[in-house]
């Protein structure tokens, strides 16, 4: 796989408790009532754990976070991101085999304010990539149920400065509902269920990255405002977001509105 182009820089957050008339506790709420989404037969865990993303940037002091989820080897993937450049950021990482996500994924452990410049020796080629791109530090969360990991969260920060103990235990709980959401729908002791739906995901990822490329090429947007169209679309027509994807990057005249 060739070296992703280097990202841009990330704008300044402004959702992480700055919008007064609702509260951290009424954010965390939200979240945690949402996973209810995934009893629902036509779950979408590409939405879902985008969904996941956003809280994590709404709720935490971080500009960014991604979620790596396993395939049936055990390799990981990257699966969702509340940015291009933290999607961007994540690829590389797996690229080059080193990094806090693999570290928290192999380990089971959380890797937590990890400054990059003082970790330059312990993931060389991220760290350098992290910082050209504008963050300074980064933490990882396992995706894991007792003994079971099936990938990780990645959260990354522009700014120097560690997560407080609250901070870090909201961000695992955010990583912990992403693995019931997925575990939830199928049997623990049936593991090719989860295979699956995995393998679903990932498959779906490949067509949502080409229709987002399509829509930002159709309406000459950045690829963030291409995916923003694409899901605010799914959502208003309430059809699967891979659906809506392979339509676009099929340039189907089913979504001749959407792709203008």
């Amino acid at each position: 796989m060739a070296d992703p182009d280097t990202p841009t820089p990330p704008a300044r957050r402004t959702t992480h408790l700055e919008v007064k008339s609702v509260t951290r506790e009424q954010l965390l709420a939200q979240a945690f009532v949402e996973t209810a989404d995934t009893l629902v037969d036509d779950f979408d865990v590409i939405e879902f754990l985008h969904t996941v993303a956003q809280h994590c940037v709404q709720l935490l002091d971080v500009d960014a976070a991604g979620l790596m989820l396993a395939d049936q080897s055990g390799t990981l993937h990257a699966t969702a991101a509340s940015a291009e450049n933290a999607r961007l950021l994540e690829l590389f990482e797996l690229q080059t085999d080193a990094g806090p996500c693999l570290d928290a994924f192999h380990t089971g452990r959380p890797v937590v304010n990890a400054d990059l410049h003082a970790n330059q020796h312990r993931w060389p080629r991220f760290a350098e990539a992290a910082e050209a791109t504008g963050y300074v530090s980064v933490h990882a969360l396992p995706l894991r149920l007792r003994s079971t990991v099936i990938g990780a969260l990645n959260l990354f920060c522009a700014d120097p400065g560690s997560l407080t103990d609250a901070d870090i235990r909201t961000g695992q709980a955010l990583a912990d509902i992403a693995t019931i959401g997925i575990l939830a729908q199928r049997n623990l002791q049936q593991a090719e269920l989860l295979t699956t739906q995995l393998q679903i995901a990932l498959n779906s990822r490949v067509i949502i990255e080409q229709a987002k490329g399509v829509l930002a090429e159709s309406h000459r947007i950045t690829v963030d405002q291409g995916f923003a169209l694409l899901r605010e679309y799914s959502r208003n027509h309430n059809r699967l977001l891979s659906e809506v994807a392979r339509d676009v990057a099929n340039r189907s005249p089913a979504v001749s509105e959407l792709l203008g």
